[in-house]
């Protein structure tokens, strides 16, 4: 009997296992998904953002968003311009004063 109400026990304390949420922002932009893993805002250039994003589930490595300039630098020093497809715009909006 002991071991049945243990068994059970053990059963029921596995569905009450919570997994960490995720914390990222996803919206869809354009026909894509496009979710924020981490955005930083420049101290110093307000208008400037680090962020690591993913978009439709390829995630990218953290890089520089220009929104004055709407351009984005990747991690090995290329400097790109916003294109339709971008995750830009969706940065760039994100910490826009309503």
């Amino acid at each position: 009997m002991s071991k049945i109400f243990a068994f059970i026990l053990i059963i029921l304390l596995s569905f009450t296992i919570t997994y960490p949420a995720q914390a990222f922002t996803c919206r869809n932009y354009n026909g894509h998904q496009v979710c924020i893993h981490s955005i930083k805002r420049s101290a110093k250039n307000h208008w400037e953002y680090r962020a690591s994003v993913s978009i439709d589930g390829t995630k990218t490595p953290v890089e520089l968003y220009n929104c004055r300039q709407q351009i984005y630098t990747q991690s090995n020093g290329k400097v790109i311009s916003f294109g339709k497809d971008d995750a830009g715009a969706v940065i760039c909006s994100f910490f826009k004063k309503r």
